[in-house]
């Protein structure tokens, strides 16, 4: 069982990449999705990524507390893709947050996010099954100008950051091209 982090820009391939990484572990595959619909363009996106799965694997859609979710859905799945990190923190940001996008509470919002993660690296180390998790980096552009765009970046960097800590490789998808960052292999 291995842990494995993809972390890249916007359409840098990392989907397909995690897809491609589950067909070589093999086995079951249970797919976490974790995108809302809101509105046509995304509900069109989803479809999208729907289509380009494989039929006989599994989908779990979760948009928060993720962790417990696998854990009650798993099944015999030997692989778990969670794509992706960006949206579940996006999810929890957009509980706390108002019509106007005004930020109910900045503190809380931080620790639900890190609880959520904490959540799914305790199932991580419960379930017998190899994980491959999706993320954006956001880290490397500008700084948002709003409060709430720095708050989602923040929150997003950190838990990429744990996640990257708890995994055996993380690879950086740059032009659909996967540069491993980290490495169980010696």
């Amino acid at each position: 069982m291995k842990t494995i982090l993809l972390i890249g820009g916007a359409r840098s391939g990392k989907s397909l990449f995690a897809q491609e990484l589950a067909l070589r572990l093999g086995g079951p595959v249970l797919f976490v999705a974790t995108a809302e619909a809101g509105d046509e363009e995304m509900k069109h996106r989803i479809e999208e990524h729907q289509r380009s799965r494989p039929p006989q694997w599994s989908t779990l859609e979760a948009t928060t507390r993720v962790g417990s979710e696998i854990r009650q859905k798993i099944g015999g799945a030997k692989v778990v893709i969670v794509d992706c990190i960006t949206l579940l923190v996006s999810n929890i940001l957009g509980q706390h947050t108002n019509q106007t996008d005004e930020l109910i509470d900045a503190a809380l919002i931080e620790k639900e996010v890190t609880t959520e993660i904490g959540e799914l690296i305790d199932c991580i180390r419960q379930v017998s099954a190899s994980f491959i998790m999706v993320t954006n980096e956001v880290g490397a552009g500008l700084v948002p100008a709003s409060k709430l765009g720095r708050l989602y970046r923040d929150s997003l960097g950190r838990a990429n950051r744990i996640l990257a800590g708890q995994a055996d490789e993380v690879y950086l998808m740059v032009a659909g091209i996967p540069v491993a960052i980290k490495s169980t292999k010696v």
